[in-house]
């Protein structure tokens, strides 16, 4: 046992000091336990390696032959035709978007929060269909959010290419681990990313921009000075030269460029997410302003310099949903947190965050990424359609064809995604919290196996469970689960997660000699049994779980094919930031755990 412990420190690659292995060699199990205090700082690795070693004392668990349906109205009401494409072109929670292109390769970011890996990253070449590369932070040494809420970790990234450097940024805010703001390169996005660089600055939602003549900026979102902000939600864009060589903002060059937004009379709040580009000899700042929330925008200044002044357009903003009726069909909200590219036919397109609450204005998929075409005929771009209401249908780009859910492309609008859970390397859109999936699961004949962690669903630590993002309003999911609990302490089944204090938790357990199926509903930390039941366990039981709009069903399946219900029909509101809180979107996790408290 000591033995197998000592390999998969190894195996996992983390530093540990030099005592670890005299003390493993030396003393008791009981004792090498009691003594890994000592080894805090490199708690995911202890956690996953004790989950390792005691894989052979607790019950296996296989999740196979996962399932997720889409069924929402809005796209069987509005088939596509062979010249349209939906949007959001990334469905589910993809939220604070940045784009860049080198020659005809788009890429593309989002925010990830606490999610491991973070930052996905997509590739396109025609701003339609999409496929995921991996994530930019892919290892513990760039992505420290082991003790992190599910809405800390990683904020607003911003993906530029240099071109006169052949190089491609990644600029972000990671709140964890006194991290902040930071940077990593590569010269490929489809080849791995370098080390983390700390930035000397602080505030959030940094971006770069490279000028002609080889200087580079950072501009990002900040407080303003000690003493001079007028009211909540007070905020500053300022701007930083940037040392290439060194890769670090220059000191003492830090400026203000916009003081709380385009009328600083009106009060406007969290001016934020800006970007720089050039065009015709001027420099535009886009920037988010109003909050994410339902007075969500985007606003855009001009100037002869990266560095200001920055004078707002007579006409802001560019990209709004907040004028129009709360109970309007078909509705898009809280647009803004925009990243413009040119397009492969010359016109120009921005990517920008929404939503698509449900009918009692939920926002259990949250933020989303949309595109619009963006007219730059003008002075100044304004999205096309960007200040009416959204509809969920666009017209192709010229010459391009909807390939999205085929030959390897994201799917969009209503989809089946089929997994048996069976390959060695997993899709990409299966995640884990806090920490490497690698760290909990491993490769079986008929699916993953998932080794539980010794905490549950409702630690602030890495837990032991696969995620895939709720993309749908109505959807279902499903999953087989062989599994045979030994104790009351063992659990196995689907959790539907908004966050560590918020969360449903569907599975298996056992008390005395029985077995039980069991729903519990978890908000604001404080857990309620709504269901349980006892069942036998001859087959693996499918898992279901279903939803349309604010109504939740779990479901279950001891013979494989004829479902039952537990619990009735639930609410979904617990799952929506509105009443969690937070940033991020639902998910839906295949969880195992050995530190169950759902007692019967």
């Amino acid at each position: 046992m000591v033995r197998l412990l000592i390999k998969i420190f190894r195996r996992l690659k983390y530093h540990y000091p030099d005592y670890i292995i005299p003390l493993l060699k030396s003393r008791s199990n009981k004792k090498i336990f009691e003594n890994m205090a000592s080894f805090h700082k490199n708690r995911t690795a202890l956690v996953a390696a004790i989950a390792l070693l005691s894989a052979n004392s607790i019950s296996a668990q296989i999740f196979s032959n996962f399932e997720y349906r889409g069924n929402d109205k809005i796209y069987t009401q509005n088939p596509l035709k062979d010249n349209e494409f939906y949007s959001p072109i990334l469905q589910g929670c993809y939220p604070d978007p940045s784009i860049t292109r080198k020659g005809d390769d788009y890429y593309l970011v989002n925010s990830s929060f606490s999610m491991f890996p973070g930052v996905p990253i997509f590739h396109s070449k025609d701003l339609v269909n999409w496929k995921q590369l991996g994530h930019v932070l892919d290892r513990p040494s760039q992505l420290k959010v082991e003790k992190a809420g599910f809405s800390e970790g990683i904020y607003a990234p911003a993906i530029k290419y240099n071109k006169y450097n052949d190089t491609f940024y990644m600029i972000t805010t990671q709140i964890a681990s006194d991290i902040g703001n930071m940077v990593v390169k590569t010269k490929d996005p489809a080849n791995g990313w370098g080390e983390v660089q700390k930035l000397n600055f602080d505030g959030i939602d940094p971006s770069l921009f490279f000028d002609e003549d080889g200087k580079a900026y950072v501009v990002h979102n900040d407080a303003p000075p000690a003493g001079t902000e007028r009211y909540s939600g007070h905020r500053v864009i300022k701007v930083w030269d940037y040392d290439l060589e060194k890769d670090q903002v220059i000191a003492g060059t830090d400026k203000i460029i916009v003081n709380g937004g385009v009328d600083l009379s009106q009060n406007p709040i969290w001016i934020e997410a800006p970007h720089i580009y050039k065009k015709d000899g001027k420099y535009f700042l886009i920037c988010a302003e109003g909050g994410t929330g339902g007075n969500h925008s985007e606003v855009v200044f001009i100037s002869d310099s990266p560095r200001g002044p920055y004078l707002p357009a007579p006409s802001n903003p560019i990209l709004t949903q907040r004028y129009f009726p709360k109970e309007r069909k078909e509705k898009v909200d809280w647009a803004g947190h925009a990243d413009l590219v040119e397009g492969p036919d010359g016109k120009y397109y921005g990517v920008f965050l929404g939503i698509r609450p449900n009918d009692k204005h939920r926002v259990n998929t949250g933020r989303e990424t949309f595109i619009l075409p963006v007219d730059w005929s003008g002075t100044f771009p304004v999205f096309e359609n960007g200040l009416v209401p959204m509809k969920p249908k666009m017209a192709m780009p010229t010459g391009i064809k909807n390939q999205t859910g085929t030959n390897g492309f994201l799917p969009n609008g209503n989809f089946t995604f089929k997994d048996p859970l069976t390959a060695k390397n997993l899709d990409f859109k299966w995640i884990a919290m806090r920490g490497p999936r690698e760290n909990f699961i491993s490769s079986a004949k008929n699916g993953v196996k998932i080794i539980p962690f010794p905490v549950n669903i409702k630690a602030k630590s890495p837990v032991s469970a696969l995620f895939h993002r709720q993309q749908h309003a109505a959807f279902e999911a499903e999953v087989s689960v062989d599994f045979k609990p030994k104790s009351e302490n063992e659990l196995s089944g689907i959790t539907c997660y908004q966050s560590e204090n918020f969360n449903y938790v569907f599975g298996i357990t056992k008390k005395d000699k029985d077995f039980y199926i069991v729903l519990e509903r978890t908000e604001k930390g404080a857990s309620t049994i709504l269901a349980s039941e006892k069942i036998t366990l001859s087959k693996p039981v499918k898992l279901q779980v279903t939803a349309d709009g604010d109504d939740y069903r779990f479901s279950y399946a001891t013979d494989g094919k004829n479902f039952v219900n537990l619990g009735g029909t639930v609410s979904g509101d617990i799952l929506s930031t509105d009443v969690a809180g937070g940033f991020t979107g639902a998910l839906i996790g295949l969880y195992s755990t050995v530190a169950n408290d759902i007692k019967l």
